[in-house]
């Protein structure tokens, strides 16, 4: 029976709090804070039980700190925008209360997004003796625990990792993003990068790519990125000689990041308008479709997992585990699309393991740390069923 502070009131916001509500006996009690109340409200309408729901601007540490202490909780969990990891981990220190999110911190002037700032807290979290459980979603997330359970009982050695991310859906708009388009955005349009022989390769934005028939989906065109799991999982997997990060992207969505790229709207350095600065990608990510809202007519599926080689016995093994999630069913159950489901639900799984002390020390980790066995269990529980196969298949 525990107290959870859910802080953002985006898609995934609402998945975790859904998710969390159907677990009475871990989540005993729900509070759900946003600088937008309205939002925290209309999820709050969504459920079968209630939960309370607070206004916090999480920019400001003190805020929260001052938040946490009204509501007392017992994690966390953050959901919000990236760039307010390190906001709400000094208020959790401050408080001495454990902290759970889905994605590393990047600086809101600086399109890089790496754990190194996260990492650096640490000593003060084992100081402190709270725990911060880093990238509990599904991709960081539910990826670095697959190559955690093949680690523990598929492999002697892993020598090569490749995560692969389809989203074969269609939510009928002209474009969109699946999550916050700032963040999005800022994402895909880096320069892509991957580690092999001990180094990090850098690579055009889009200039890698080949194509991969997944399970359910079919064959789709999918592009090397970096991706932040890739950072922590070079340090946690001993032997590994390369790890890459592939997400699809249709054709149309590509003309239109070009386009919206050329026009200078992906730009993230105020420009003078009207005597006043503003960022051009903020007033693109004003105008685009909220995330929230296009579950209602979305279909299709995704498909996400790991392709992986190795050696078991002294034999060469390639192994590829995977979930397929769909939209459709996504939103008759929780009112979101497949993207806000895949993260919000290993949010909440982590939130429930770390509650019930089955994930417990003091520091900041990533999940592939800890045992992925009832990580593992859970996904099924929750409405992530995964599927794993010894294959020939290369990539």
């Amino acid at each position: 029976m525990s107290r959870v502070l859910i802080i953002g009131a985006g898609g995934v916001g609402g998945v975790v709090t859904h998710k969390c509500a159907q677990v009475p006996e871990v989540f005993s009690d729900i509070v759900l804070a946003s600088r937008h109340l309205d939002k925290c409200n209309a999820i709050a309408s969504q459920l079968n039980r209630p939960i309370r729901t607070e206004l916090v601007d999480a920019d400001d540490p003190r805020q929260v700190a001052a938040l946490i202490r009204k509501v007392q909780p017992d994690l966390v969990l953050h959901v919000a925008l990236p760039y307010q990891d390190l906001a709400i981990m000094e208020a959790c220190l401050e408080t001495g209360v454990d902290y759970l999110d889905t994605a590393n911190y990047e600086p809101p002037d600086v399109a890089k997004f790496e754990y190194s700032w996260q990492w650096k807290y640490r000593e003060r979290f084992a100081q402190r003796g709270r725990m911060a459980l880093l990238g509990c979603g599904f991709d960081p997330g539910v990826t670095n625990i697959f190559c955690a359970h093949a680690r523990k009982h598929h492999f002697d050695e892993i020598h090569e990792v490749d995560i692969m991310d389809c989203n074969a859906g269609s939510h009928g708009k002209a474009f969109a993003t699946n999550f916050n388009p700032e963040i999005n955005i800022r994402e895909v349009t880096q320069r892509g990068r991957y580690w092999e022989n001990g180094q990090w390769i850098d690579t055009e934005p889009f200039a890698v790519h080949r194509s991969f028939d997944f399970p359910e989906v079919g064959p789709r065109e999918m592009f090397l990125m970096y991706h932040e799991e890739l950072e922590s999982l070079v340090q946690n997997i001993p032997g590994l000689r390369r790890i890459r990060f592939w997400m699809t992207f249709s054709p149309d969505y590509l003309t239109h990041l070009r386009v919206l790229q050329n026009v200078g709207l992906t730009r993230i350095d105020p420009v003078m308008y009207e005597g006043r600065p503003i960022v051009p990608l903020r007033f693109l990510k004003a105008i685009l479709p909220e995330p929230s809202s296009l579950g209602e007519h979305y279909t299709g599926k995704t498909n996400i997992g790991c392709l992986i080689r190795g050696v078991k016995n002294g034999q060469p093994r390639t192994y590829y585990i995977y979930n397929v999630c769909d939209h459709a069913a996504c939103y008759r159950e929780v009112k979101a699309q497949a993207v806000s489901y895949t993260t919000g639900v290993p949010a909440m799984i982590g939130a429930k393991l770390m509650l019930t002390g089955k994930w417990c020390n003091t520091g900041v980790f990533n999940v592939e740390e800890f045992d992925p066995d009832p990580f593992m269990a859970a996904l099924p529980l929750h409405g992530l069923p995964w599927v794993e196969k010894i294959t020939d298949e290369l990539l």
